[in-house]
């Protein structure tokens, strides 16, 4: 009775398994990975229409333009400064550590990573074209596509002119509200169907690159795992405290989302999870509605982490000594190419490939990229997770440094010692 109902001990059993089928029947496991990939697919056919509520019912219910404007400003200014920080983390770490030198260059091949160069050149990257990528050129086909910047560029304007034009438009409030409980509902059905999704990821990393990847470039990896969790504690943690919560409490009222990212290695399949969990915490509606979604664009701590060690890992493991100008225009870039990247499948990657091709005479040799195939699959994981941790502890400290925080004692406490989600009910 108590597996049915917990959702957290199902991902791990699931990931367990995944993990004995991927070693055990490796042929059989590579075509596992649909199941993930439709378990996604269901979660981002939802994230549109419940980002597009969110953020207009929370702005038309609070009507103070100059609030929202505020609240938008001063969560882009968190989000630079973090991230910033992020990637200063990462390059000190590869310094201390690095993980890169001596590594054995000779077999890497250029055309390994061919397909993540084209994929790169093919995607947009530069300033003028993110900023003019952000205005949809049809509203409807944004949504279709997912689009995350340019739906959130629209549901802004669609809830500020909602928030200016007050009680006449109430009937259509309403009407958005219950369609907002609709799409949650559909959520709870989708994430029954988690474990499975956790298991067929999982089997598929382990039949296709084995076991024996999990320990391969283990130092680069433990350099990794361990500035990420160094970001999350001390950094993360120390800004939680700051303003008057705990990163602990935090992580315990969202692990089930978390697992469900660790079995995915995607932060966007947690995602109408996080937002409503992040109400039930004490954050306010608009606040959720607009920092959490413009986090997954903004705010990438894990993918900001990874890609400025990944880049000093190619440039160690070939022996190129990087002058203070050279990482300076290497994390310029990157601060550009992360965000530009934002909506790319597999981003991580294919972000890393834009940034080495961007920096000026390519001082990054860009087949290097091939020394971390095996294992980018691994440290996915990682990213996901840390970008999740840092877009949760970033709203509640834009809505407690907005006054918009009222934790629920009740929910809280109940989550916190049950360990259980309850079912996504009417918000």
């Amino acid at each position: 009775m108590k597996l049915r109902k917990n959702l957290t001990l199902q991902v791990l059993i699931a990931i367990v398994l995944g993990i004995a089928v991927g070693q055990f029947f490796p042929q059989q496991a590579e075509n596992l990975k649909v199941l993930s990939d439709v378990f996604v697919k269901m979660i981002k056919m939802v994230i549109a229409p419940i980002v597009f509520f969110t953020i207009v019912i929370g702005f038309s219910g609070m009507g103070d333009l100059k609030k929202i404007g505020r609240i938008g400003g001063k969560a882009l200014v968190y989000f630079e400064i973090i991230t910033t920080f992020a990637m200063a983390i990462g390059i000190a770490v590869m310094y201390i550590f690095q993980p890169g030198a001596g590594m054995n260059t000779n077999a890497v091949k250029a055309a390994d990573v061919a397909k993540y160069t084209k994929e790169a050149a093919a995607s947009s990257h530069g300033f003028i074209d993110f900023i003019t990528s952000v205005v949809p050129d049809n509203v409807m086909a944004a949504f279709a596509k997912g689009d995350m910047l340019p739906v959130l560029f629209f549901s802004v304007l669609f809830g500020l002119a909602m928030a200016g034009l007050g009680d006449r438009v109430k009937p259509v409030t309403t009407f958005l509200e219950k369609m907002n409980e609709i799409f949650f509902r559909i959520v709870a059905i989708i994430m029954k169907f988690s474990p499975v999704a956790a298991f067929g990821a999982m089997s598929y990393t382990i039949g296709k690159f084995g076991v024996h990847s999990l320990f391969s470039l283990g130092k680069m990896m433990g350099s990794v795992y361990v500035t990420m969790v160094l970001f999350i504690f001390i950094v993360l943690g120390t800004i939680c405290r700051i303003y008057g919560f705990s990163i602990i409490k935090l992580l315990r009222f969202i692990k089930e989302e978390l697992l469900l990212v660790l079995g995915t290695s995607s932060s966007e399949s947690a995602l109408p999870r996080v937002m409503e969990k992040l109400e039930k915490f004490g954050a306010s509606k608009p606040v959720v509605g607009l920092v959490v979604p413009t986090g997954y664009s903004f705010n990438l701590d894990g993918t900001s982490i990874y890609l400025s060690m990944a880049g000093l890992f190619i440039a160690q493991a070939y022996g190129v000594q990087l002058s203070l100008l050279q990482i300076l225009t290497f994390l310029g870039v990157l601060m550009l190419t992360s965000k530009g990247a934002a909506g790319v499948t597999g981003s991580g990657f294919v972000t890393l490939a834009a940034t080495l091709t961007a920096i000026p005479n390519n001082v990054i040799p860009i087949e290097g990229m091939a020394l971390l195939i095996g294992v980018d699959r691994f440290m996915s994981e990682a990213r996901a997770i840390t970008n999740i941790i840092g877009n949760s502890v970033a709203t509640i400290v834009i809505a407690k440094s907005e006054k918009q925080f009222n934790p629920n004692p009740e929910d809280t406490d109940m989550s916190l010692q049950t360990g259980s989600v309850k079912e996504v009910s009417a918000v």
